[in-house]
């Protein structure tokens, strides 16, 4: 590549330079991305696109007034939001029904304080949710949905990623920041929004250790305030957006407007398996159990469930939760563990249900997938085996159709019938199934002969060459 440094070329580029510094680097990346059809924008956190692109920020606003206007609005009912969840989240009945009313008096709380100032002044306690339960029984899902109903942003992280504030690892103020980036950069949606954090019971302080707790305790401590009410920056002093906003500022000669969020109003739901918790509880209530009234569970998992139903703060405290932090969670229910009917309902009732997506992977290849009653049992049964709720379901579709989806479709077969002796025993069944379809070249059975190997300094063998001549490494 050469360059021409003549001053008439030079003239031409101050002619078509930016005098905006901002525009000359959206103007540099768009000529780097455009010769690849790729659109190129920057977005900063606070600050809709349209609003950089000095535009005005019609779009962002638009948008936020009409999300306004549904909280406004809002009138679910309990009832209405556990009705949904139904359809897509097997059992957790209690469950169901303790989010159902935290939110709808959360948001009713929202629309009260957006109708009237005075509500915003008056002295209200964020019902904020902590769910225990062990993996793959629907904790996340059930979220999830409830954001999609309502309309509000979203936003999952791992409590196990932050540290204390000033040690490696991530912030807790990136977690809104990140639901800031989920509301497409517009804080006045951000700020009505639910975080939810999972895996809270990693952070829980181990009793042996004599050192800082920087990823436990320390995080329980920067977690307090964010979870009742503060003020959150929308952008990171370290991260490069800020500070290419901070340079571009001080070239302009204006003063940088800093941006925040409060976090009065957004729901703070945490999550986490809780081992050994159960052992807690049986350990403060086993003296009392010992009577007429108690009955010894004979599953363990369900013994379990029934001990963290009558989990007490003491026992999060003596779990390794800072008391102060624990408060900030008043709202606490336990999630079942699953068994193979419930394994079997998710894959027949609900509506997020894997066979469908299984269905969908076939369909793309021309093939008709179904599975009878029988076969959907035994998957059921073999998913429960796993102990890992609903993605044990995963794991066993994904072992025994995982060779009919590498085989079929070199096949004319055209439809495909899962049987209870195609899960028990897929290879056979697959022999089976490929004898009475053939393959595009031949029969099934037909061996296909190894490909010829590329010769020295060639990328693709002569059989593969399809006419073209030998390509070679220059």
């Amino acid at each position: 590549m050469f360059f021409d440094f003549d001053k008439e070329s030079d003239d031409k580029k101050d002619k078509n330079k930016p005098s905006d510094p901002f525009e000359s680097i959206k103007q540099h990346f768009g000529d780097i991305l455009g010769s690849a059809g790729s659109k190129f924008g920057l977005v900063f956190p606070g600050v809709g696109y349209a609003d950089q692109r000095h535009d005005g920020a019609d779009a962002h606003e638009k948008e936020a007034e009409n999300f306004a206007e549904k909280i406004k609005k809002f009138s679910m009912k309990p009832r209405e939001i556990r009705d949904f969840l139904d359809r897509f989240v097997i059992k957790q009945a209690e469950a169901k029904k303790v989010l159902a009313v935290a939110v709808c008096d959360h948001y009713n709380h929202v629309r009260r304080c957006m109708l009237s100032g005075d509500a915003t002044q008056s002295e209200y306690s964020k019902q904020n949710i902590l769910i225990l339960g062990p993996t793959g029984v629907g904790k996340t899902y059930l979220i999830k949905n409830i954001a999609k109903l309502i309309g509000v942003p979203f936003v999952k992280v791992d409590a196990t990623k932050f540290s204390e504030t000033g040690y490696v690892g991530s912030d807790v103020d990136d977690m809104i920041r990140d639901l800031i980036k989920a509301a497409d950069g517009n804080i006045k949606l951000a700020q009505y929004g639910i975080v939810f954090i999972d895996e809270i019971d990693k952070i829980a302080t181990a009793s042996d250790v004599a050192a800082r707790d920087v990823s436990g305790r320390g995080v329980q401590i920067n977690l307090l305030k964010l979870m009742e009410e503060s003020d959150v920056s929308a952008y990171s002093q370290t991260d490069m957006i800020s500070q290419l906003r901070a340079a571009m500022s001080f070239a302009n000669g204006k003063k940088e407007q800093k941006q925040s969020i409060n976090t009065k109003h957004i729901l703070f739901i945490a999550s986490g398996a809780f081992d050994k918790l159960s052992d807690i509880v049986k350990s403060r209530i086993g003296a009392k159990s010992i009577g007429f009234n108690f009955k010894a569970s004979a599953d363990e998992q369900a013994e379990t469930y029934e001990y963290l139903q009558k989990v007490s703060t003491a026992d999060f405290i003596k779990y390794g939760f800072e008391p102060e932090f624990i408060g900030r969670l008043p709202v606490r229910v336990a999630c079942e563990a699953l068994n193979a009917d419930d394994l079997k309902n998710i894959l027949t009732a609900a509506e997020g249900s894997i066979l469908k997506q299984y269905a969908n992977d076939f369909g793309g290849y021309g093939i008709k997938f179904s599975a009878d009653d029988d076969a959907l049992e035994a998957i059921a049964k073999l998913a429960a085996e796993e102990k890992t709720g609903a993605r044990g379901l995963l794991t066993i579709l994904e072992k025994l159709l995982r060779d009919f989806k590498f085989e079929l479709p070199s096949t004319r077969i055209k439809s495909m019938k899962v049987t209870r002796k195609m899960v028990e025993s897929p290879e056979k069944a697959l022999v089976g199934l490929m004898g009475k379809g053939s393959t595009s070249k031949g029969t099934a059975s037909a061996k296909k002969s190894p490909p010829t190997a590329p010769e020295k300094g060639e990328i693709f063998p002569k059989s593969k060459r399809n006419g073209f001549g030998s390509v070679k490494v220059v």
